[in-house]
């Protein structure tokens, strides 16, 4: 399977409209990256993936990444410095274990939308949405290979 058929066309929409409803609501920049295979830990994969994608590139390093390996089943989301200096070490963990109980029945869009929105909504309360904000990171999922 290729990696953009994990999600469909109808799918990607809908992740990259739930990212633009989430980040209506806080400062903080929200972004999904999909690939086939993750040849280290998922944590560290998603550090390079952050890194890659040039994440730290916001204002007030308040960037989240939302990584999934479709074929090696992994995925993490991690945040920014900006987000780790004001948030509990176990800030994401909620929001992964619904993503893997949705991700276990199959139901990947659905697991990958609403991850990102209780992301927005958890960042919105550390890093509200301000009237001067400007949209830092794309919204459009990235894919890897």
């Amino acid at each position: 399977m290729k990696v953009k058929e994990f999600i469909g066309k109808q799918g990607k929409l809908r992740i990259e409209q739930a990212i633009k409803e989430a980040e209506l609501d806080t400062s903080g920049e929200i972004r999904v990256h999909i690939e086939s295979k993750c040849p280290s830990d998922p944590l560290q994969r998603a550090v390079y993936v952050f890194n890659y994608l040039k994440m730290y590139n916001t204002a007030a390093r308040n960037g989240v990444l939302i990584y999934v390996a479709v074929e090696s089943r992994k995925f993490a989301i991690i945040g920014d410095a900006g987000i780790n200096k004001v948030v509990p070490d176990n800030f994401w963990n909620s929001i992964k274990d619904k993503m893997g109980e949705a991700f276990s029945q199959g139901r990947y869009v659905e697991g990958l939308a609403q991850a990102v929105k209780e992301a927005g909504e958890s960042l919105k309360q550390y890093f509200p949405y301000r009237t001067d904000d400007i949209n830092e990171q794309p919204d459009e999922i990235s894919f890897g290979e």
